[in-house]
């Protein structure tokens, strides 16, 4: 095994590891000087260190080593019985229990991964919270539309992705290690989202910057766009702890709290000390009344018809449309003339129809005959 290439690849995979090394021997022992030997978190072990006997020792202890995040010392010999072992001890003493009279030191270092945060969006709170997590070690992504950073200095090493290449992005990471956080703030969260209960549907966070009230609206907008509600089983909205906090630092501070104590899996609770119970995103609903629907409704649906039929006769004859400028469409919900490029997009009858905002999509969708009457 190329041992060196093994780790590269395990680190450019974000993966947690010990790698131990043998510092010295004292013969008749099967181990070398530098053999190494790789050991996972879940007690694969890969490599030559030794024997049988030395082999689960060093298991062992290089699971204690990734548990406390700390290097250690082991010493195998078959002279007196091994010292107390302490928890947090840099070195132990661990009697041979094979035949051999040899002895083996071995030294156990974790390499722990950094823990990987996405950023969806270009909001101050957005930009906020990755710079922050940034200087705490996280390892960050932010997804964002580039022109939203215009002007923006970043920490060196956040990397930077258009938030239409999450697909990509989503599909080589481990979800187990990786937390999220949505903050376009209503520009594409329904997109992103969208893609991320496709890619990653239970990272070990998901939050929305949202308000109960809007983040309830995204759910409704991405059950238009195909995506179930319970897609997303860990959606947490409004991202982060309530610690009364105002301001996009006080609110990135609130959210990075969350992830930590997500991690930790203990509990929130407030300044009464009364737990705070998180409630599933699949299991929130929305408490606003339905809109009303014309539809519903005969007597205002004939009025609709006379007046649709009264603009028909005056139009017989239209005048022939202006051309767009290149690049441009129009919203069929507001009539406004929009940048392709920066407009939010949706399929219908095999034709592409171009948004200001998610919101305005969704109501298309939802009724789409509404808008386009009269346009063919």
């Amino acid at each position: 095994m190329d041992i060196y290439g093994k780790i590269a690849e395990l680190r450019r995979k974000g993966e947690t590891f010990a790698l131990a090394t043998v510092v010295s021997r004292q013969a008749p022992v099967s181990s070398h000087l530098g053999d190494k030997a790789l050991i996972f978190e879940d007690g694969r072990f890969e490599g030559y260190v030794g024997g049988s006997c030395s082999r689960e020792i060093v298991r062992k202890q290089a699971l204690e080593v990734l548990r406390l995040g700390k290097p250690r010392l082991v010493k195998i010999t078959p002279e007196a019985a091994a010292q107390v072992v302490l928890e947090h001890a840099d070195e132990v003493i661990i009697p041979m229990t094979c035949s051999s009279e040899g002895a083996v030191d071995v030294y156990i270092e974790p390499l722990v991964a950094k823990a990987s945060l996405l950023v969806v969006g270009g909001s101050q709170i957005a930009l906020t919270t990755a710079h922050i997590a940034a200087r705490m070690n996280y390892k960050v992504t932010l997804a964002c539309d580039m022109p939203e950073l215009a002007g923006v200095s970043l920490e060196s090493d956040i990397q930077v992705l258009d938030w239409r290449e999450l697909e990509g992005w989503l599909s080589n990471q481990n979800p187990a290690k990786t937390s999220i956080v949505v903050a376009s703030q209503g520009h594409y969260d329904e997109d992103a989202l969208a893609l991320i209960a496709r890619w990653m549907p239970q990272p070990a966070y998901l939050g929305l910057v949202a308000s109960r009230k809007r983040g309830a609206t995204v759910l409704d907008n991405l059950e238009i766009l195909g995506v179930s509600k319970t897609a997303l089983p860990g959606l947490k909205y409004p991202a982060g702890l309530d610690l009364g906090g105002r301001g996009r630092d006080e609110v990135a501070i609130s959210i990075l709290a969350e992830i930590i104590l997500h991690k930790s899996g203990k509990e929130w609770a407030d300044s009464a000390g009364v737990a705070k119970e998180k409630i599933p995103a699949s299991t929130q609903t929305s408490s606003q009344p339905m809109p009303f629907s014309p539809q519903n409704d005969p007597t205002v649906m004939r009025e609709i018809q006379q007046v649709v039929s009264v603009a028909a006769e005056v139009s017989a004859t239209p005048p022939s449309p202006t051309p767009l400028p290149p690049g441009t469409a129009i919203d069929p919900t507001s009539g406004e003339l929009l940048e392709i490029a920066k407009a939010v997009s949706a399929e219908y009858q095999g034709q592409t129809y171009y948004f200001s905002c998610p919101n305005c999509r969704a109501k298309f969708l939802k009724n789409p005959d509404k808008y386009l009457k009269g346009k063919a």
